[in-house]
């Protein structure tokens, strides 16, 4: 399957988006201030919340990451098979 240049890039920046999103949304959910993610702020004992929200964090993650990479498999394509 061929992708078109801007497809290719637009992957790859979905990719790149997504990492930077979701790793704030980790760290912001780490930091938890109002007491959601853990029990009176102990990180020992995480929610439910915390759990459902790191699972759609990483799920999402890996999702961005895998997009990005047919982005970027896209980009080099074509500079590949000219140089056969």
């Amino acid at each position: 399957m061929k992708l078109s240049r801007r497809t290719s890039w637009f992957l790859a920046a979905f990719g790149v988006w997504s990492l930077i999103i979701w790793t704030t949304f980790v760290k912001n959910l780490w930091k938890d201030s109002g007491g959601q993610a853990f029990v009176n702020g102990d990180h020992a004992q995480p929610t439910a919340f915390f759990w459902v929200h790191l699972l759609l964090a990483v799920t999402s993650l890996v999702l961005g990451i895998a997009v990005g990479a047919v982005g970027v498999r896209g980009l080099r394509g074509p500079r590949a098979r000219t140089a056969d």
